[in-house]
């Protein structure tokens, strides 16, 4: 009746792989698309 915690969150983490991949894939391009806008508005700024 009363799930402990660890099984708790033991359920909700059944992710795929592919879930996975897809997760990290876009975490790495809004991260390239950030950092690259900061150092192209840093190089914009001191022409």
């Amino acid at each position: 009746m009363f799930d402990s915690l660890a099984d708790r969150i033991r359920a909700d983490e059944q992710v795929t792989t592919s879930q996975r991949y897809i997760k990290w894939v876009a975490v790495l391009v809004i991260s390239v698309a950030l950092f690259g806008g900061l150092y192209f508005g840093v190089q914009f700024l001191q022409l």
